[in-house]
């Protein structure tokens, strides 16, 4: 089976397609991920790069990767964000968690100091759709790295309704 960092451009994340994400309705069925915690500073991450090498090290060797990377954020407080990495089955001394429901989604381009308008404008998009949120989910598709690579940092924000 080809490896999917093979796949990529950069050797890190691959490129993303906006398409299959922007307003449309996903639906997760027990979808399996790592869960983990990172530690913020008013919702700014400190430990993000130590965190994912250790994840993305224990799916690797566990070959767990998933197929289509999904890479999740629920920002708990201002001090920490529960964060949870797609996987296509269990690792080894890991936190797993299954998500399950019906999410409308949207896209976002630019930069992450939009994150606040985004939010507003996702609260506003779903409530049109006259349907109340039971909870929010931001996806970050690409690492700065890779989104200067690719000239777009995409977001999707997932509203779980």
């Amino acid at each position: 089976m080809e490896k999917l960092y093979e796949k990529s451009e950069t050797g890190c994340c691959l490129r993303f397609d906006p398409k299959p994400w922007d307003k449309k309705v996903v639906i997760f069925k027990n979808k399996l991920f790592l869960k983990d915690k990172l530690k913020c500073f008013f919702h700014i991450p400190l430990n993000f790069g130590k965190v994912m090498i250790k994840n993305m090290g224990m799916i690797k060797e566990a070959d767990a990767l998933a197929v289509k990377p999904v890479l999740l954020y629920d920002d708990t407080s201002l001090w920490s964000t529960d964060i949870y990495i797609a996987v296509k089955k269990n690792v080894p001394n890991a936190e797993m968690a299954k998500i399950s429901g019906k999410f409308m989604s949207k896209v976002y381009e630019g930069s992450f100091n939009n994150i606040g308008k985004w939010i507003k404008d996702m609260k506003e998009y779903v409530k049109s759709e006259g349907v109340p949120i039971k909870k929010l989910y931001l996806f970050y598709t690409t690492c700065p790295k890779c989104a200067k690579f690719y000239g777009k940092n995409y977001v999707v924000i997932l509203a779980k309704i």
